[in-house]
């Protein structure tokens, strides 16, 4: 299982960069995790899309799909251009089914509902859903292969059942929009301290934050996370690649 992050930046993209977006790859089969602002111009730059095989989503805010048409037009004119396509899959919750309709396009895209309460199979991948703490409809994933797995948080404020849902987890790609000392239940995110405890008390072999502020330093967002968890940490950065 090889993770690629593409966007690592919550809300908007910094310049030149991308919000959510990751590659989760495990024999052959590539899928795209969120596909935010800029992922697009990102992706291309380590993979084509239309090589990629698949792409789920944790919820219709814009910082986590605002590519979704980009890379329907980018698929329809590579078509054009002759280049030979499946109907590419893309996995969402269809509880908004105005958003949820969208993610068909022609030929080019096709939505696939998940149910939140049963285990989906993607290419290599089994993927299981936990509701998460946020404004919007959201779920964080655990994607099973090979004998690892990785944990993707989606966009919540801490909230105790994503414990035995991360529980030994291999990854644990988590977001962190706070610094320690603010509170992020509000807005539905979590801190430093709240990634820190959630690898902790999951015993997750390492844990890399996203969903990065705009403000502040963020190394010390990973100092933070340190004082509680205290196997690996990385920042997530576009680029940045993790095989299991």
């Amino acid at each position: 299982m090889k993770l690629t992050i593409i966007g690592p930046w919550g809300g908007y993209p910094k310049a030149n960069e991308a919000s959510a977006g990751y590659i989760l790859e495990h024999e052959g089969f590539k899928l795209l995790i969120d596909c935010g602002s800029g992922v697009l111009s990102k992706l291309q730059t380590i993979l084509e899309p239309e090589h990629l095989d698949g792409v789920i989503i944790s919820h219709y805010h814009a910082d986590h799909i605002a590519d979704i048409g980009v890379l329907q037009h980018a698929r329809l004119i590579q078509g054009f251009l002759g280049k030979k396509m499946d109907n590419l899959p893309i996995y969402a919750h269809d509880i908004n089914a105005e958003k949820f309709s969208v993610l068909t396009y022609k030929e080019v895209t096709k939505g696939i509902p998940y149910q939140p309460g049963e285990v989906l199979q993607v290419g290599p991948f089994s993927v299981t859903f936990q509701k998460t703490n946020h404004p919007v409809e959201c779920y964080a994933m655990r994607f099973e292969a090979g004998g690892r797995s990785l944990i993707y948080t989606g966009d919540t404020s801490f909230k105790e059942e994503l414990v035995a849902f991360s529980k030994n987890a291999d990854i644990l790609l988590c977001e962190c929009n706070f610094y320690g000392d603010q509170n992020g239940s509000n807005a539905g995110h979590m801190t430093s301290f709240d990634s820190g405890k959630l690898a902790n008390v999951a015993s997750v072999g390492q844990l890399i934050l996203t969903h990065l502020p705009h403000y502040g330093r963020l190394e010390q967002l990973k100092e933070e996370a340190a004082t509680i968890y205290k196997g690996p940490i990385q920042l997530a950065q576009f680029g940045l690649t993790v095989t299991l």
